[in-house]
């Protein structure tokens, strides 16, 4: 499901795990689901690494050295909740302004049945300033957030 408002992008996915199972391959296994094209690096990514606590990071690192740390950790409670910033100006380059970073949200439901509704919302667009509104485009479009690929992996690695 896609819902678009104002500075807010929300993306929902029912994947046919347990909620455990769910917030594991999104946190720790971000690598294995990350769409391997979009990484403010020039170089292949290596390893994504999702630091599992409040203060920590996602990182890219490259086979090369570079690193690339786009995302504190904001909230981490499994396996429902987590947050996060997005550390990404208009030029697709880290922020280090802090007032001037957006954030995601991401819930876990149990559904029953062993399934889980994923909810992602990309929320406080606008902190991003002036032109805000071409991320919101950006990251509502199809090349943007999108939950398929994440429950496209998490289904085969299932099997």
């Amino acid at each position: 499901m896609t819902t678009d408002t104002g500075s807010t992008v929300r993306r929902s996915v029912v994947v046919n795990t347990t909620t455990e199972e769910a917030f594991t391959f999104f946190t720790p296994d971000i690598g294995r689901w990350w769409d391997p094209g979009k990484h403010l690096l020039d170089e292949p990514i290596a390893e994504m690494v999702f630091e599992p606590f409040v203060g920590g990071n996602i990182i890219d690192r490259c086979a090369g050295g570079a690193e690339s740390c786009w995302a504190t950790i904001l909230a981490y409670d499994p396996p429902s909740h987590l947050a996060f910033s997005w550390d990404i100006n208009l030029a697709w380059q880290i922020e280090t302004d802090r007032s001037k970073v957006s954030e995601v949200h991401v819930t876990f439901t149990d559904q029953g049945g062993g399934r889980t509704l994923v909810d992602l919302e990309h929320r406080n667009l606008e902190r991003i300033g002036a032109g805000w509104e071409s991320m919101r485009d950006a990251v509502a479009s199809p090349n943007g957030w999108s939950l398929d690929g994440y429950a496209e992996a998490l289904a085969a690695a299932a099997t």
